[in-house]
């Protein structure tokens, strides 16, 4: 669930529009409580339109989808919990700062495979068209070109381009 909050909170879609929560069948007042409010919320976040998202939803599709996001979101027991080989354990906030900070990668990196879907593109549009800065779209495309996810295409001018390879 937090996963998935911060990714709805950077695609601009709003991580309260994402709720959980646990009701028995005898906790009537407590559902019709729990829908009400969640009814007012929406009604105050406005209709949701998922065509104006369209590359934000793609990247956060592609983060959930990421060997690394679904091997960490994985492994968050085990590394808090138990001892590794040398018989640490890690803090638990400190192991979800590291979750964070991958999933923030993670949909930069989506966001910049989504833009390449138009074809070839500079780091400038791509920076252009997804709003990071050019400095932060360099770094992700190099990551996304040892992933095999992106590939450089071509000079123009002297501007190089780049593709998405195929996922």
């Amino acid at each position: 669930m937090p996963v998935v909050e911060q990714l709805l909170g950077l695609a601009g879609v709003g991580k309260e529009r994402l709720q959980l929560c646990w009701v028995s069948a005898a906790e009537g007042q407590l559902f019709a409580d729990y829908v009400t409010k969640l009814s007012d919320l929406i009604g105050q976040l406005g209709p949701f339109q998922p065509d104006d998202f369209k590359l934000e939803l793609a990247a956060v599709e592609t983060v959930l989808k990421s060997t690394r996001i679904r091997w960490l979101m994985g492994m968050d027991r085990q590394i808090t919990e138990q001892e590794n080989v040398y018989h640490e354990k890690m803090d638990s906030e400190a192991y979800q700062a590291i979750v964070r900070q991958a999933v923030a990668e993670e949909y930069e990196k989506g966001m910049i495979f989504q833009a390449l879907a138009d074809g070839p593109q500079s780091v400038r549009e791509i920076a252009g068209k997804i709003g990071l800065p050019v400095y932060t779209v360099s770094l992700r495309l190099n990551d996304l070109e040892r992933a095999g996810q992106a590939e450089f295409h071509e000079f123009e001018g002297t501007t190089a381009k780049f593709v998405r390879m195929a996922a």
